[in-house]
């Protein structure tokens, strides 16, 4: 048996796919990017039930989803950034180390920062007492380069 549906219903139906598959991704990426297209196309699900005019619909659906990501997105990204607590061992990043163990090859070698002894790595040849730049934390050691 064939199930006949008209073309109201069916953009009804597409829309509130679009805002669950857009929702799902976000939840699956925690970017801040795809909620913004559930919220078009909720925007574009409500103009599909008072027209079937489906250039209307996806008209809606861009702009809404456009001007919010762009609109919102910076905000909530800069408040969420906001919230997150900065470790000790983040503070370290830019701040200047002593060399204690040679850093030659590509080995692990040792840096001394703030009275407290690192592993650090880099990609150049250190000696020791040279003075380096701690440039990021990669896992329990200090990515480093001279100063």
């Amino acid at each position: 048996m064939f199930l006949a549906i008209d073309l109201a219903t069916t953009m009804v139906l597409i829309w509130f796919a679009v805002i669950i598959v857009a929702g799902v991704i976000e939840a699956l990426t925690m970017d801040l990017s795809s909620i913004w297209f559930s919220a078009g196309a909720f925007f574009a699900l409500l103009v599909s039930i008072f027209t079937e005019m489906i250039w209307l619909q996806v008209l809606v659906f861009i702009i809404f989803s456009v001007a919010l990501l762009l609109g919102l997105r910076p905000v909530f990204k800069r408040y969420i950034k906001k919230n997150e607590i900065k470790t000790n061992a983040d503070s370290l990043v830019g701040k200047n180390a002593i060399c204690i163990k040679p850093i030659i090859d590509g080995e692990r070698g040792e840096v001394k920062i703030e009275g407290k002894i690192w592993t650090a790595i880099a990609n150049e040849n250190i000696l020791e007492k040279e003075k380096v730049v701690v440039l990021a934390i990669k896992g329990v050691k200090l990515v480093v380069r001279k100063e």
